[in-house]
């Protein structure tokens, strides 16, 4: 500014010529003239905007209103999600892009900027085979919090194939009596998946033989596969994570001062995340459009039947203590496998293989003229060789039909 009213002041004493007075401040002629003409038009030397004086294609007042309603009534949905969502709500209205809702709430200040932090590199390897409703379903406990006087474990259950949030219950602990009975109840009205995903911690697998715990024995005589994530790689569960997020912020910040009230905020959030939050996964449609009944039903008796092994396997059932009577002696096992039913294979190695169900949990041999038990890993049995098929029966042991 001070160089253009220098450049007037120069050019009204007329010492110079006004291409002289150019080639000197290095503009243009043209530049000069149109200092000099805005000066006698009185206006003022300094830049002008450079917006357009019409905008046919500009956003109306009324959208930008509306637009502006759903964000403060939605605070945590970013734009692609609220324009899903209106589109969803008026079908066949022309909306602007989503980079048009971004600016629009950019600019009504509605943005929170988050803080940067160094994330990990994602993983190449892929977090599971769902390629339909009850696949796998993934199931963790969220962080728990304090309510009222109390701490709050609410236990998430929820399909991967569909993101379908099938429970969020609070419990008062990760014990194994509460987290069976909230499934009782789920299997009942949803049915039986054919996998569980979790993590390695309480009340979903343990230390004994095979990583088993009670929770992944029932499921294990109810035909549920149990998989569960390397340790200290949550990423392996990670779309169950990312909705923990959206709990935590939409339900417990701040947390309910009851838990009947806290209950019925995860149930709001439930039907709002299943059948009103657009899920860019699934191309901006909700969960509940893609999630349907499992077929397979909770059977009578809910706890499940023994395992039916092969012929040529010895059965041995486990005592409440936990050991294993065997040949007029007696082994531990494992007090998770209480009253359940083993099978035992003879090998050339003058071993038995104990397996639950289709599980190898550990080898059983004769030392000192004492039993010992070697439990194994979490292993599925391998299928009998083609040689061994025409000996002895080739199927695995499974769950005997009601």
């Amino acid at each position: 500014m001070q160089q253009r009213q220098q450049f007037i002041d120069e050019y009204l004493q007329q010492q110079s010529s006004l291409a002289e007075l150019c080639r000197r401040y290095g503009i243009s002629r043209k530049t000069g003239y149109k200092w000099v003409d805005r000066f006698m038009s009185g206006c003022e030397l300094g830049d002008r905007s450079r917006r357009p004086r019409r905008s046919p294609k500009a956003v109306a007042a009324w959208l930008e209103d509306a637009i502006v309603a759903a964000r403060r009534q939605r605070p945590r949905w970013g734009p692609r999600k609220l324009r899903a969502a209106l589109l969803r709500a008026n079908p066949g209205a022309e909306l602007p892009s989503v980079g048009t809702f971004a600016l629009i709430i950019k600019r009504n200040g509605l943005v929170i900027p988050r803080r940067r932090r160094r994330r990990t590199p994602p993983s190449s390897v892929p977090l599971a085979d769902a390629v339909e409703p009850n696949a796998v379903w993934c199931m963790d406990f969220k962080g728990d919090f304090l309510v009222g006087r109390a701490r709050c474990y609410p236990l998430t259950i929820m399909d991967a194939y569909s993101r379908f949030l099938i429970a969020c219950i609070a419990l008062p602990n990760t014990q194994a009596t509460g987290v069976r009975r909230v499934l009782r109840t789920v299997f009942e009205q949803f049915g039986l998946p054919q996998a569980i995903r979790s993590d390695n911690g309480s009340p979903f697998a343990s230390k004994a033989p095979g990583g088993l715990s009670e929770l992944s024995v029932w499921w294990l005589k109810l035909g549920i596969a149990h998989q569960r994530i390397e340790p200290g790689k949550p990423q392996q569960n990670g779309r169950h994570e990312r909705m923990h997020l959206t709990l935590k912020l939409d339900t417990a910040m701040p947390p309910c001062q009851s838990k009947r009230a806290q209950q019925r905020a995860f149930d709001r959030f439930r039907r709002d995340y299943n059948e009103q939050r657009p899920h860019e996964s699934l191309h901006n449609q909700v969960p509940a459009d893609f999630f349907v009944r499992s077929e397979r039903l909770l059977p009578n008796p809910y706890w499940g039947r023994d395992f039916a092994y092969p012929d040529h396997y010895e059965t041995a059932r486990v005592r409440h203590s936990g050991s294993m009577p065997w040949n007029d002696r007696s082994v531990f096992i494992s007090t998770t496998l209480r009253h359940e039913l083993l099978g035992l294979e003879w090998t050339r190695q003058r071993k038995w293989k104990v397996y639950f169900g289709p599980l190898l949990i550990g080898t059983l041999f004769s030392r000192d003229h004492r039993l010992r038990f070697t439990p194994t890993d979490y292993v599925s049995r391998p299928e009998p060789s083609p040689t061994a098929a025409a000996s002895r029966p080739s199927s695995p042991p499974s769950i005997v039909d009601a």
